[in-house]
């Protein structure tokens, strides 16, 4: 799989739980792949989701709110390549037989995340390899296409010889020997065309041919006709295929009519329109094929625009027939002046011409602007005449998306009429990046909007209480945070990917630690000893600042290090393990407590507290989250909480959501319990514990 630096890997995941969403997301950014995450939680969304984002992957678990039958139904409604993979805790038979059903294309373990990994980048290397695939059969059909059409109608005489037997010879070829039609000449002999006294030096070069040398660039013989007539000739040899065959293509060229300078002039008036100097149809034609190659190797982008002056029919009228070819003289005259750079200028139709420039979006819109401006504030003089012209500018921007150059005349010649539709004197360019820009204008907004929020008071905490279930009257919350964004309070799972992405979620944990302190110092102030356990994430554990927050915010509040638990992700630790044992021991000294929430989520997580111990645990939701699930996980519980109470660690359990399954907790050994069964987040800290 490509590097992270190079690629993202957009992926739309469905899972009923945010939490778990989020694991699946770290997991793969933990592994250096970056990742543009969509998480639909709704019908509607996944349909939006779909339909409108440039996607790579679904990775789909069993969710109540999108069925898998729905998702699958949408992706293949879409008609797109892309793969999905089924989240699943274990597999079966007939899990497999329903996957290959639903065309689900590989099943990831949920519990292991390295499996999860090996298949995401097994998929995401195979769709690669198919969009690289389809590319060059595209590239393949339009340069076959092209190659044939400019062989039969070039006046060099050229053939393909395979063998030392001809397979493809065009007209000029035909001509140039005396023969009426290929069938006459096909499977004859190369050497049928060689001059007896040269056959035998001939015989020794397709030898050498046959033996994989090299060809000379040019060879010169003479060369016999079906009439027996020879003459002298150059022949030049280029490795080819044709139709899927290795073989070689030959040009014969008569020495006496070589004349390099001569072809030069020949070939430049060959490639121009004769009426205004500009490059005739055919020739941009190969230089938009060329355009829409390179682009697909994404090497270099380019603009491709129709120009068409308003009301041409109108204006010939006045203009006079008689004068026809002075008028789109002069258009292309006024075409070439307007650009003062480096492109491609064609006359393209009777009375349009085409553009290709070099360039992105924005670049190619100015082009087209600069384009309208120039006509709409020019006169033009044709004879005893004068004529204001107008144009109507439609284009596209030559990107991945649009693999062919048919697609890319399609798109162009729709805005071209979108825009005589307008009234003329307008401007229309088809961007397939829109999507994806319109993306990073957003990511952009939120990442300005996270950056005002960090400098002000653009977050808000809110605080759930956290239940002794020893009967300890101790007051404990679980914070977490909010971001106000137009009048509305937003979750972390919107913002943190996009924090995370752009470096901001350092000084996001300094914020957060900071006024979590604050708030425990006004509970101080008003004769309450309160603790608040608080999130961070791993760019903490190498942020020096963090400390000096967390030691002068406890010195200026007057508040003890143990009123602060500060909790990482499990995984987060495993794969910071170094620099999370420097940050255990620098808020150590300060008596801060430090935990890890989602625990008992990995392969083995009790390897981790071999190398790392806190001071609780906050087990994974996979425990609590269903009553059901709950009792059949209860052995793992009373494991974890045995082994956590012979290391003095305390542990917690989250998303308690009836008394059943906190009685269940209780006869586990769990200290600690919150869910909305105990009381929701609020923005006070106003549980009654006792």
């Amino acid at each position: 799989m490509q590097n992270a630096k190079d690629i993202t890997l957009r992926l739309l995941i469905v899972d009923d739980s945010a939490e778990n969403a989020e694991a699946i997301v770290s997991t793969l950014r933990n592994s250096g792949i970056a990742v543009r995450p969509f998480r639909p939680q709704s019908p509607d969304e996944l349909v939006q989701a779909v339909g409108g984002q440039p996607l790579d992957l679904v990775l789909a678990a069993n969710a109540y709110t999108i069925p898998q039958s729905l998702l699958t139904q949408q992706v293949a409604a879409s008609g797109k390549d892309i793969p999905m993979i089924l989240l699943a805790d274990q597999v079966d038979a007939q899990l497999l037989l329903d996957a290959s059903a639903n065309g689900i294309r590989a099943i990831a373990l949920r519990t292991e995340p390295d499996h999860l990994l090996s298949v995401v980048r097994t998929e995401w290397t195979d769709l690669q390899a198919r969009r690289g695939l389809r590319r060059i059969e595209v590239q393949m059909r339009e340069t076959e296409r092209r190659c044939d059409a400019l062989i039969s109608s070039s006046r060099d005489p050229i053939s393909y010889i395979h063998e030392g037997m001809h397979i493809r010879a065009n007209e000029a070829y035909l001509d140039m020997f005396g023969y009426e039609s290929f069938d006459d000449v096909e499977g004859i002999s190369l050497l049928d065309m060689v001059a007896p006294q040269y056959v035998e030096d001939f015989k020794n070069l397709l030898k050498s041919l046959s033996k994989g040398e090299a060809p000379p660039p040019q060879y010169e013989v003479h060369a016999r006709n079906q009439d027996g007539d020879t003459f002298p000739a150059t022949m030049e040899f280029t490795a080819a295929t044709y139709e899927g065959e290795s073989c070689f293509q030959v040009v014969f060229r008569r020495r006496e009519e070589f004349d390099p300078e001569l072809a030069r002039e020949v070939e430049e008036l060959r490639q121009r329109d004769q009426v205004t100097g500009l490059l005739n149809r055919p020739t941009f034609m190969v230089h938009l094929e060329n355009a829409v190659a390179q682009v697909s190797r994404s090497d270099g982008q380019y603009g491709f625009l129709l120009v068409e002056p308003d009301h041409y029919n109108r204006l010939l009228a006045d203009i006079g027939l008689d004068s026809a070819d002075a008028l789109i003289a002069a258009l292309g005259q006024h075409l070439a002046s307007a650009i003062n750079e480096e492109a491609q200028l064609a006359r393209f139709g009777e009375h349009s011409f085409a553009l290709l420039c070099q360039g992105q979006y924005a670049h190619t819109t100015q082009v087209a602007e600069r384009v309208r401006q120039a006509f709409a504030s020019h006169v033009f003089s044709i004879g005893q005449r004068s004529a204001t012209v107008t144009v109507s500018i439609g284009g596209v921007q030559v990107g991945e998306k649009i693999a062919s150059v048919g697609q890319v005349l399609s798109h162009a010649n729709d805005c071209n009429r979108a825009a005589i539709e307008l009234g003329g004197n307008t401007v229309k360019v088809f961007d397939p990046g829109a999507t994806d820009r319109v993306e990073e204008e957003r990511i952009q907004r939120w990442v300005q909007r996270i950056g005002e929020a960090i400098a002000g008071d653009g977050f808000h905490l809110r605080f759930r209480p956290v239940l002794n279930l020893m009967g300890e009257p101790m007051q404990l919350y679980d914070t977490s945070l909010l971001l106000e964004n137009n009048g509305e309070l937003v979750s972390p799972g919107t913002f943190l990917p996009i924090a995370e992405d752009h470096g901001l979620l350092a000084p996001l944990n300094r914020w957060v630690v900071a006024n979590a302190i604050r708030a425990l110092g006004e509970r101080r102030r008003a004769g309450h000893t309160t603790r608040l356990m608080v999130r961070i994430t791993p760019e903490s554990f190498t942020d020096p600042q963090l400390l000096d927050v967390i030691r002068d915010g406890l010195a200026n509040e007057g508040v003890d290090g143990d009123q602060l638990w500060l909790q990482i992700p499990e995984a987060k630790v495993f794969t910071h393990l170094r620099n999370a044992q420097q940050f255990l021991a620098g808020v150590a000294t300060m008596g801060c407590k430090v935990g890890l929430e989602q625990f008992g989520s990995g392969l083995d997580s009790f390897q981790l507290l071999a190398h790392f111990q806190p001071a609780f645990l906050k087990l994974d939701r996979s425990f609590t989250a269903d009553p059901a699930q709950a009792k059949e996980q209860l052995d793992k519980t009373r494991e974890i909480t045995g082994k956590a109470q012979e290391a003095g660690i305390l542990t917690v359990a989250e998303f308690v959501t009836d008394a059943a399954t906190m009685s269940l907790l209780f006869s586990a050994g769990v200290d600690y319990v919150q869910g909305d069964f105990v009381g929701p987040p609020t923005a006070q800290m106003d549980f009654e514990f006792n």
